[in-house]
C-alpha cells in the first residue's frame, strides 16, 4: 500500500448476479479523500473478474476500500427467500417493483458453484458494515439494493405503485419520463453527499433517447457507490441496517427516517432493522 494515501475508495457494482458474458454488470469507483469525494472511474460494464481487477488496484493505492454490492451476499437458506427480502419487498411490491428472492436453490445465482461465492472468496473482505464505518483501513462488503434506495431518496418514487419504470428491456413498462427522473434524483442524491465530477455524467445519461440496459446496469452501479458513500459520510440515522449478518440483510440511504412499511414488516417478521 502507498503510505501517502489517505483516502477511502468505494466501490459499486451492479453484479448482474450469473456473470453471463453476453450481459455483464457494471462498476464505477469513488474516491473520498480530505478534498472531499469525487467520482474516480465512471460506470462501466464488468464481469466478476473485471470487477476484482478494478478493485485490487484501488486496494492497493487506498487506506480503505468499501465495495457496494448490488447482489445477496449472505444467503444460508435452501428455498423460499430471506427474511430481508421480505421486509424490502413488503415497501418495493407496494411501489410497484419487484424483489428478486434469494435461496441455494437458484442454480447459476447462489448454489454451490455460483459466481458471487468465487467473487467473496476472492475479494477477501470484511463483511460488517458498522465495522466498515469506523475502521481506519481494511476491505470491506456492503449487500445494497438500488430499488430500495430510490424509494428513499426520491418521495415522488416512494407511493402506491409509484417505483420508476427505467428498465429498458421491460419495453411494455419503460418510460423515458421515468428514466430521467432517476438520472436526477441520482444526481440530486450525489450532491446532497457532495460528490465532484458527476452532474455532467448525470446529465448526459439523462440526455438519452434510447437507453439500453447496460445503461441501466450503470446507474444502478452509480447508486451502489452512493449508497456506500452515504453510508460513510452522512449520520448514522440517515442509513439503515436491515437485517443481521447470520441470515442475509441490506444497506439503504434513509434520509426521512426508516419507511413505515420497513418497520411494520420487520416487527412482524423479527428482523433486526436499524
Amino acid at each position: 500500500m502507498n503510505s501517502h494515501a489517505k483516502f477511502t475508495s468505494i466501490v459499486g457494482f451492479d453484479s448482474a448476479w450469473t456473470d453471463n458474458p453476453k450481459a455483464p454488470g457494471a462498476i464505477c469507483v469513488i474516491r473520498l479523500g480530505a478534498d472531499g469525494a469525487f467520482l474516480h472511474l465512471p460506470p462501466r460494464l464488468a464481469s466478476f473478474a473485471e470487477a476484482l481487477d478494478v478493485i485490487e488496484n484501488e486496494r492497493g493505492d487506498a487506506q480503505k476500500c468499501l465495495v457496494a454490492l448490488d447482489q445477496p451476499t449472505i444467503v444460508p437458506n435452501l428455498t423460499g427467500s430471506r427474511p430481508v427480502d421480505k421486509v424490502a419487498g413488503s415497501l418495493i411490491s407496494w411501489i410497484g417493483g419487484g424483489v428478486q428472492p434469494a435461496s441455494r436453490s437458484k442454480k447459476g445465482m447462489f448454489d454451490d458453484a455460483a459466481p458471487i461465492w468465487r467473487f467473496k472468496q476472492a475479494l477477501g473482505a470484511i463483511e460488517d458494515p458498522e465495522l466498515a464505518r469506523t475502521a481506519s483501513s481494511g476491505t470491506f462488503l456492503l449487500e445494497v439494493f438500488p430499488a430500495l434506495a430510490l424509494a428513499a431518496i426520491e418521495s415522488a418514487f416512494c407511493s402506491r405503485l409509484a417505483a420508476p419504470k427505467y428498465n429498458p428491456s421491460n419495453r411494455k413498462r419503460f418510460k423515458i419520463s421515468d428514466w430521467q427522473a432517476v438520472a436526477e434524483a441520482v444526481r440530486r442524491f450525489g450532491t446532497l453527499n457532495s460528490l465532484q465530477h458527476l452532474d455532467e455524467w448525470c446529465s448526459v445519461a439523462a440526455s438519452s433517447e434510447l437507453p439500453r440496459k447496460a445503461d441501466q446496469d450503470k446507474v444502478d452501479a452509480l447508486i451502489c457507490g452512493l449508497i456506500g458513500l452515504h453510508w460513510f459520510v452522512a449520520p448514522r440515522d440517515q442509513s439503515v441496517m436491515i437485517g443481521d449478518l447470520q441470515n442475509g440483510y441490506m444497506i439503504a440511504p434513509a434520509i426521512s427516517g426508516v419507511h413505515e412499511r420497513l418497520h411494520a414488516a420487520a416487527r412482524q417478521r423479527d428482523v433486526p432493522i436499524q
